[in-house]
């Protein structure tokens, strides 16, 4: 997730009926909600409460209610502002036949049908381009559904037919978790790219019988001086960045007329590669993407041979309006900068006559940044069809950002979808009593539903295209997101719903229809209900090992049998320490060495010695550390590694995953929750335990890892 949310954040809450019958008031007592505000929240999806702890409700204030209606355009300026407007909602509600969207699990009648009046003429316009009367055996996909009631009402919904659920992967499988910049080669250009993955999976597919390899999400950065290195707040969700690009794999570039100038890039690239590798420098991803920006730039001036130049063509119109859009804003960000809310107001608006002016006079940019979409896309579907033929049944598990920048090219390009004036993040717990703002721009859930959850299905439809599976960041975004008003302290935000049965039937849809595994990260404050209804979709949980303790008993750390099978089991994570810095201790000096400790550090080193030696005492008991393990291990840190991984083996996980910088003893996370510019977060190359930069090359080569990873081929 992002450098603001800690996945260590346990706590169990949700609003509603479940809490105390005396809920905590805000701290002002004039701004609690009256009750036509309160009922004119619920009839929106806006919660009214919420529940940091199982023991404890607190009241959303009239601000938060305000705010947040204001934002789905629900005027309450006035007392009488808020009764006219509760009163068209009952009204609106009261009256209408069908709500926007429709969902129809496998041939199951839905239930917005089962309650239309006896009578009521059907008439639905198939994605395939069938006509039909009734909703009984249905293609899967997403039709036109218009309904004519007695009465002569009439009404149009889309209409979602998805399988009951997702097909549980065969088997287990078991892969390797890294963060794709993090991965150099000797063939890099300062920061892994897709070359490097491409290697990665056939080598941990073909020799060592890895399922599959997860990355970090590959959407378009916001370009900037310098760029927010975090994969977790892109320019887009739908387009890759270009950054990720193998400049040598194109094959284009070995026809560039200027070799003299493709010398010198090389060099420069080699340069950027050693300063990593071989003097300790952090990865500089913006000196890499001006060296590959320079080398595209030549490339682009080799023309495309017929056969290229017709697949390029077949993926413009593919994508149509919305790769435009967002290769105009690429465009534009060249010229105005990468906020577009500080554009000349008429560019702020994608179709407006200003902006189809600019976009005419800058189409030779707009085609270059299109053709970096293409050729990104291209080398992503080919990371994924040689992780394949090396053997993988799943491959490539990409992942899915909760949201994007406010400033990026999705925030201009879908404004319409966007709640002006709001920003995701999470409430106050017992974890972090200030709550967190995420600084991303919540969809508007009234919109999504509207349109037929369009956008959603396309972002959907773009990644699937080149997963074997999909990581769900924030999957409890599906149900409800803390939505943030701008200029306000998150304390005063307020959880907004989501139609969850909606948007896990498109994921469902899409998932099925391309035959991918879909994960959900379902760490920290959890809605009753949520892993039920996933696991009951099919939907893949995730569970990290440190937090899998017995929460409603004596806290324990949980036995192997008792973990939930529905799940991809991992020992840690990117915004968590590698476990060797957790079994020594050492992510505790670090956190104190940047002021980040609350309690005494003696204190924090006393509760994170006694966290592990619990952990350590279970996999003693149960037989797992086994020392040298047949002189494979070198040192009691890496038989104490090795027993972790076989103590995940020992639970029903259908995937475990093995953070790939465990294997090589790293001791630094490659992000530090709490942390901005303190710590050099999403810049760091993967390391031995002594902080020295291990190539992909190295990495295959070295018996630690390939100990390590005999234990989970076991």
């Amino acid at each position: 997730m992002t450098a603001e949310r800690s996945a260590e954040a346990l706590a169990e809450g949700s609003e509603g009926p479940e809490g105390p019958e005396n809920p905590e008031s805000p701290e002002s007592p004039e701004d609690l909600p009256s009750d036509d505000l309160a009922r004119l929240a619920e009839l929106h999806g806006v919660a009214t409460s919420y529940r940091p702890s199982a023991d404890r409700t607190v009241t959303a204030s009239a601000t938060a209610l305000t705010l947040a209606l204001a934002a789905l355009d629900v005027d309450t300026s006035t007392p009488g502002a808020v009764g006219a407007a509760l009163a068209a909602r009952q009204r609106e509600l009261g009256e209408r036949l069908l709500p926007p969207t429709v969902v129809c699990w496998g041939g199951a009648e839905p239930e917005a049908l089962a309650a239309l009046p006896s009578g009521t003429h059907l008439h639905i316009e198939t994605e395939q381009g069938e006509s039909r009367t009734t909703a009984d055996q249905l293609p899967p996909g997403v039709h036109r559904l218009t309904a004519t009631a007695p009465d002569g009402r009439t009404a149009s919904s889309h209409l979602v037919v998805a399988p009951p659920r997702l097909p549980t992967p065969t088997g287990r499988s078991y892969g390797l978790l890294v963060q794709l910049y993090s991965l150099l080669s000797r063939r890099s250009w300062g920061m892994g790219d897709l070359g490097d993955l491409g290697e990665l999976a056939t080598w941990a597919g073909r020799a060592l019988g890895a399922g599959f390899v997860q990355v970090n999400p590959l959407h378009a950065a916001v370009p900037g001086s310098p760029t927010d290195p975090s994969p977790y707040r892109p320019s887009s969700r739908r387009f890759p960045d270009p950054v990720h690009l193998r400049v040598e794999d194109v094959p284009e570039f070995a026809h560039v007329e200027d070799r003299e100038r493709v010398r010198t890039l090389l060099e420069r690239a080699g340069r950027l590669r050693e300063a990593v590798l071989e003097k300790g420098e952090l990865i500089d991803r913006d000196a890499v993407w001006e060296a590959k920006r320079e080398a595209l730039e030549l490339v682009r001036e080799v023309p495309l041979g017929p056969g290229r130049r017709a697949a390029y063509v077949d993926f413009l119109a593919q994508e149509g309006d919305a790769l435009e859009d967002h290769a105009t804003w690429c465009a534009l960000a060249e010229l105005h900068g990468s906020d577009w809310q500080r554009w000349p107001e008429g560019l702020r608006d994608p179709r407006s006559p200003e902006t189809t002016r600019a976009r005419g006079e800058l189409m030779d940019r707009v085609d270059f940044h299109c053709r970096l979409a293409w050729l990104t896309d291209g080398q992503l579907a080919a990371a994924q069809r040689l992780a394949r033929e090396a053997g993988m049944p799943v491959g490539i598990v990409h992942d899915l950002a909760v949201g994007v920048h406010p400033g990026g090219a999705d925030a201009w390009a879908q404004q319409e979808y966007f709640a002006a004036g709001m920003s995701v993040g999470a409430p106050p717990d017992a974890f972090n009593a200030r709550g967190q703002d995420w600084g991303l721009p919540p969809w508007r859930p009234d919109r999504l539903a509207e349109s037929g959850y369009e956008p959603y299905r396309r972002l959907l439809r773009a990644l699937f295209r080149y997963a074997g599976a999909l990581r769900i960041d924030h999957v409890m975004g599906l149900f409800r997101l803390w939505w943030v008003p701008q200029g306000h302290a998150p304390t005063e935000g307020t959880y907004v719903h989501y139609d969850a049965e909606a948007m896990l039937a498109i994921l469902v849809l899409e998932a099925s229809r391309a035959g991918a595994v879909v994960i959900g990260e379902d760490l920290g404050t959890v809605e009753p209900g949520v892993r039920e209804t996933l696991r009951a979709r099919g939907v893949l949980g995730t569970s990290v090992l440190w937090f899998e303790r017995d929460w409603d008993g004596d806290g324990r750390p949980l036995p192997p049998e008792s973990w939930r099978a529905d799940c991809l089991a991992t020992a840690t994570t990117h915004d968590l320490p590698p476990t060797a810095a957790r079994l020594t201790g050492e992510h505790v000096q670090l956190r104190d060495s940047l002021g980040l400790l609350t309690r005494p550090l003696e204190q924090e080193r006393a509760e994170a010695s006694a966290d592990t030696g619990e952990w350590l005492e279970l996999l003693s008991r149960l037989g797992l550390l086994q020392g040298s393990h047949g002189g494979h291990c070198t040192s009691e840190e890496e038989a104490e590694i090795q027993a972790v991984h076989r103590f995940l083996l020992r639970t029903p996980a259908r995937m475990v995953g093995i953070w790939l910088p465990d294997g090589v003893g790293d001791r630094r996370p490659q992000n530090l929750p709490g942390t901005w510019d303190q710590y050099p977060n999403w810049r760091l190359p993967i390391a031995d335990a002594e902080g020295r930069a291990v190539t992909l090359e190295e990495l295959a080569a070295s018996a630690r890892l390939r100990a390590l990873l005999e234990v989970l081929r076991g």
